[in-house]
């Protein structure tokens, strides 16, 4: 026997390499403080090519990301609404909370593993960036090692808020302090003591106890409310000339450093 002959005969023989199926991936796409032409351009394109489009939102409304989209997305088909069980109903320290939140995120893993093992890619929409305060972290690490993930980074809602309030945030050697106002008063007072440059995020109902610290560190004259930055309805105002103490999710304050300057 020829030797072709014989490589020909042994490879007939070898057992079949199975087939791997290939799997979606999953994207966690950054988009951004909320004017669509801040979206990067490899956010736009997962945004015009995935097959399912996710986004968290309240029940009875959409989402703040998925409103994002609506600039360069047009498909209702490729929606795949993740609806909360609570919002503010209940504060995040709550033991029902907790575990209500648990459940949420496994029931969500579980179903979107259906479409990303069937081959589908799944477009998670996360407002600012995916690894800051999202909710799109909750699914990463349940699906992380499972399938194949590609984070794409976003505008912080941060860096739009003080870019459109026109405030630097930090100069020199100043170290910026990020703060949830969801903390104990007595936290947030001793982080704001030491800090030089502060964003508190997530103000909401929590707008009256950031105002009281802000007043105990001597720091109200330098804060900068932002509601809604970047987005219809923006509204900015030093915090010490706003006359209520109402603020929707999406606001923040912003105190600027004071560092040194050439």
């Amino acid at each position: 026997m020829e030797a072709s002959e014989r490589i020909e005969a042994d490879r007939l023989d070898m057992p079949e390499t199975p087939r791997v199926a290939k799997t979606g991936t999953l994207y966690g796409v950054g988009m951004g403080p909320g004017d669509p032409e801040l979206l990067t351009l490899k956010a736009l394109r997962v945004l015009e090519s995935a097959p399912i489009l996710v986004h968290f939102c309240k029940k009875g409304r959409r989402g703040n990301s998925r409103t994002i989209a609506d600039a360069v997305v047009n498909d209702p088909s490729r929606e795949f609404p993740l609806v909360y069980p609570y919002t503010t109903e209940l504060a995040p320290d709550d033991a029902e909370y907790v575990s209500a939140l648990a459940a949420f995120y496994d029931d969500a893993a579980s179903r979107l593993s259906d479409h990303l093992g069937a081959g589908r890619d799944v477009a998670i929409l996360s407002e600012g960036d995916p690894f800051f305060y999202g909710s799109f972290m909750h699914l990463w690490r349940r699906l992380k090692g499972r399938f194949p993930i590609e984070v794409i980074p976003g505008v912080t809602g941060m860096s739009g808020c003080w870019t459109r309030a026109g405030t630097p945030i930090t100069w020199g050697d100043d170290v910026l302090t990020v703060l949830p106002a969801t903390l104990p008063e007595d936290k947030l007072l001793a982080r704001l003591r030491d800090a030089d440059a502060a964003v508190i995020m997530k103000l909401g109902r929590h707008l009256p106890k950031v105002r009281t610290a802000l007043a105990a560190t001597g720091l109200l004259a330098r804060a900068v409310y932002v509601e809604r930055g970047t987005m219809a309805g923006e509204s900015i105002v030093p915090l010490a000339e706003k006359a209520d103490d109402k603020a929707p999710y999406f606001s923040m304050v912003l105190v600027p450093g004071e560092g040194r300057r050439p």
